[in-house]
């Protein structure tokens, strides 16, 4: 019997998110500037103010507060309707230096010998059901706000946009896991207030629908374009007017949508967040290479669907266990035992081995902070930092090197494809 599955996304413009966005600016402006800086930022956002938390250890100082009210800026909360803007919110710095525990766990002689930064499993996932291996409701999310926001930039379609936005993407599956069609898309946005509320919700639905959703279609290739149908349900601010947002409407905290951050309810979740954290905290950067792993696998023909399970104590340079599960879909007459023993051997998942393949002691994470971490594409840019105590450089940087399929041909030679 077929079944339906939904994966949702936020905006960057959610008070959540731009909590993680804060919190990934100030680690890439540590990490410009100081590399090997240790960091685990916090971020709390609500009407007219920024609380910042966490630990540090870095030869850098930072001016914390000019980086918090660029990021609210630039995602476009610059306007004092809004009760919450970059150029008039309070920032209040609680960040303090790294605990010495936890730091002799990690820092060792040898680079090679670094420990992992914390115990707990972290979790990769892959799938061909889309083009960028991800599942397609959560790719659909995505995609649906970021057009949204680009809409909102563009500022003439649809004019009366604001920040703060979610989507929800309904499918129906058949039986043996193929994608038959869009049953629901759900959009909640911020907007202006500007008409009686029944002409303005009536105005946003139709330019919802005829405006955002067939540049969101265009976006897919024919199989996906054919899964949108004159049949979807389609629940557009379905509370009624969407006025007050953002920080305002609710708080915000770095690391509350690590669902939306990954796979949409697919695969799993380990249960750790990623933004404001430094690479040596394996929640981040053995989920990024566990994702590394599935994707390579799936792209190599090992399965169709693949996750990938690792585990670390903390201070400890080897992995505790890697796991992986194919579902029943794998093309190689091996367990998924078997599997996860190769994979072993294929990926070096110590911590410090994780930094050096994934590039990860660069400025890459504000990028990631919205619109997920996975499935993204990635691309060599160039970007600028400024401080008052350091001055200003420029880093060339590659962002995304998870999502990079530069070890399909070590897989299918291990795999004998």
């Amino acid at each position: 019997m077929a079944y339906l599955f939904t994966s949702e996304s936020v905006s960057e413009g959610h008070p959540d998110k731009v909590a993680d966005q804060i919190s990934d600016a100030l680690l890439d402006n540590f990490l410009a500037f100081d590399p090997e800086s240790k960091v685990a930022c916090e971020t709390l956002v609500t009407t007219g103010q920024v609380v910042l938390a966490g630990e540090v250890k870095s030869d850098t100082y930072l001016d914390v507060q000019t980086i918090a009210r660029t990021v609210i800026n630039n995602i476009g909360y610059t306007k004092g309707a809004y009760q919450f803007s970059g150029d008039s919110c309070g920032v209040i710095s609680l960040i303090h230096e790294q605990s010495q525990d936890i730091n002799q766990g990690v820092d060792r002689a040898s680079k090679e010998e670094q420990g992992a930064g914390d115990q707990g499993m972290m979790f990769g996932y892959a799938t061909k059901e889309t083009e960028n291996y991800m599942p397609l409701a959560l790719d659909i999310s995505h995609r649906i706000l970021i057009e949204l926001a680009a809409l909102r930039r563009e500022g003439k379609e649809i004019p009366y946009l604001r920040p703060d936005s979610k989507s929800q993407v309904t499918i129906e599956y058949s039986d043996d896991n193929v994608p038959q069609k869009i049953v629901a898309i759900v959009v909640s946005t911020q907007h202006d207030d500007f008409d009686a509320d029944e002409v303005m919700l009536a105005k946003i639905k139709k330019d919802i629908i005829e405006i955002l959703i067939p540049r969101v279609k265009a976006q897919f290739p024919q199989h996906v374009q054919d899964l949108f149908n004159d049949a979807i349900t389609y629940h557009i601010n379905p509370t009624g007017k969407f006025v007050i947002g953002g920080p305002h409407g609710d708080s915000g905290l770095t690391g509350r949508k690590i669902i939306v951050d990954t796979y949409g309810g697919k695969g799993a979740h380990g249960g750790g967040a990623f933004s404001g954290k430094d690479p040596s905290k394996v929640d981040r950067s053995a989920a990024y290479a566990s994702r590394h792993i599935a994707k390579n696998l799936v792209a190599a023909g090992v399965a169709d669907e693949v996750l990938v399970q690792v585990s670390y104590a903390i201070g400890v340079v080897e992995p505790t266990s890697i796991f992986v599960n194919t579902y029943g879909t794998s093309h190689v007459d091996l367990t998924d035992g078997a599997i996860a023993t190769k994979v072993a051997t294929i990926f070096d998942m110590r911590p410090a081995a994780i930094e050096s393949r994934l590039k990860l002691r660069n400025p890459i994470y504000l990028e990631t902070a919205a619109y997920g971490h996975m499935g993204r594409t990635p691309q060599i840019v160039t970007k600028k930092f400024e401080s008052p105590y350091n001055g200003t450089i420029e880093k060339e940087v590659e962002l995304f090197t998870w999502e990079k399929l530069d070890h399909v041909d070590a897989v299918k030679k291990a795999f004998s494809l």
